[in-house]
């Protein structure tokens, strides 16, 4: 799958958003990829998953693990391609863990599936869940990489789409950007 085409995924399913976003890491930006609206759609979610599978079958990863929620959909299908068990870590008192009797075994191969990274910090807290319980992050995949591969994770990663999306401080807004009303959806 090309890069143009996963874009043109984000196009037809209205999940690329042009405006003034707050993201998540505070940072603002023009677009936004709100993947949920993509991925309501399971053939997008199959294609998706699949050209992610692609990528990392090689790594050997006996589990992927997501941070929820972006990443549960995503994650969930990578696994089942493949054919990986799936976890998910979710916020608890303010910070990403392992819930609901999910266990990681010392020494297990696993996988982090994100949906958006921007700077990368939900992957790095899952990526620090999975070491604390002994594990061994082989390594890191998502659909869209919007640091422009400046995000570094210190291992492989793989994304369907690449790109360098600007982004300001919510103090350094050039002044088009400031002029438009902020916005912050889904779970930014």
């Amino acid at each position: 799958m090309t890069a143009d085409e996963v874009l043109q995924i984000f196009r037809e399913t209205g999940a690329l958003l042009e405006g003034h976003f707050i993201l998540r890491s505070g940072l603002h930006s023009r677009q936004y990829f709100q993947c949920a609206l993509a991925l309501q759609h399971m053939p997008v979610v199959e294609r998706l998953g699949r050209a992610l599978a692609e990528q990392v079958r090689g790594l050997g990863a006996a589990t992927v693990i997501a941070p929820a929620m972006g990443g549960l959909v995503i994650g969930q299908e990578v696994a089942r391609q493949l054919g990986a068990r799936f976890l998910f870590a979710e916020k608890e008192q303010g910070r990403l863990v392992l819930r609901r009797g999910f266990k990681i075994a010392p020494g297990e191969k696993v996988l982090v599936v994100e949906d958006v990274v921007t700077r990368g910090g939900r992957v790095h807290e899952t990526m620090d869940i999975v070491r604390g319980a002994g594990g061994e992050v082989v390594g890191v995949a998502m659909i869209v990489d919007r640091s422009g591969g400046a995000a570094d994770f210190g291992g492989p990663q793989f994304s369907l789409l690449r790109l360098h999306v600007e982004t300001y401080p919510p103090d350094q807004l050039p002044p088009d950007l400031a002029a438009v009303p902020a916005v912050k959806p889904g779970s930014a």
